[in-house]
Order: structure tokens, then sequence, then C-alpha cells
């Protein structure tokens, strides 16, 4: 199977309460699964990261083969295609993450998207950081 996942993750204080989300679809658009989860305080580019952790755990249970990530963090993205080094050792952890789960897959792309483009994701963090309970 091959999905798209677009993530998105976001503190209000920075670090402040925080929250990531991932909308899963397939190649032509149509809603596979949503994922969010409550992180309590912790900065943007963390929230970021875990969004595509959960977003890539929760691909390998739907058992996708090809993963297409977007993402609107440019951050992250240049990080995970090796343009920019990781710098900070709590984004190093979650960035060994990453590239453990990409393992699990045949193909794994990251592309960086503006805002815009990635509301869905937005608005899973949204409501999770409303709610605390997601």
């Amino acid at each position: 199977m091959d999905v798209h996942i677009y993530t998105d993750g976001g503190s209000r204080g920075n670090p402040g309460p925080a929250a990531s989300g991932a909308v899963i679809k397939t190649a032509d658009g149509k809603l596979v699964a949503e994922v969010m989860k409550y992180l309590g305080k912790t900065t943007n580019n963390q929230a970021e990261y875990t969004a595509i952790v959960i977003g890539l755990e929760r691909a390998m249970e739907l058992g996708a083969k090809t993963v297409s990530l977007f993402l609107d963090s440019e951050l992250a993205t240049k990080q995970l295609k090796g343009e920019y080094k990781v710098k900070n050792p709590e984004i190093a952890k979650r960035f060994l993450e990453v590239k453990n789960l990409v393992q699990q897959f045949d193909r794994v792309t990251f592309t960086h998207v503006r805002r815009e483009y990635n509301k869905e994701a937005d608005a899973l963090v949204n409501k999770c950081l409303d709610n605390q309970a997601c």
C-alpha cells in the first residue's frame, strides 16, 4: 500500500503545551487514518518530529510499504533529507527514531509543504491542544 502522510506539531508557548497530529491518506486522497497525541510541555520542533513518528507508526500498522511524508516544518524536512545537521540532542533522539522507522518501509520521501496545504494535520494539533486528551 502506498500512503501519503501529512504531519504537524505545535506548542503554545515554545516550549509550552504541545501536540502532534498526522493524517494518512491513500495516494488518490482517500482518508485512511488520523492520529494525534498530546505531549505536555515541549517545543514546536519536538512536536513536529513526534508527529512524523506517530504517522509512520500508524502507517506501519496499516501495512504501508511506500510512504510520502508532507511536512510544514522546513527544518525537519531538511534535517531528514540530510541537508541540515541535527544539533539539538533532544531532536537528535527523535531524528534517530524516525530514521529507524523509515527502515521498515520500501520507500519513504519527505516533502516540505506550505502551511495552507497542511490544514487537516494542523486542525488535529489544535483539536488535541484544546482538549488536552487525545
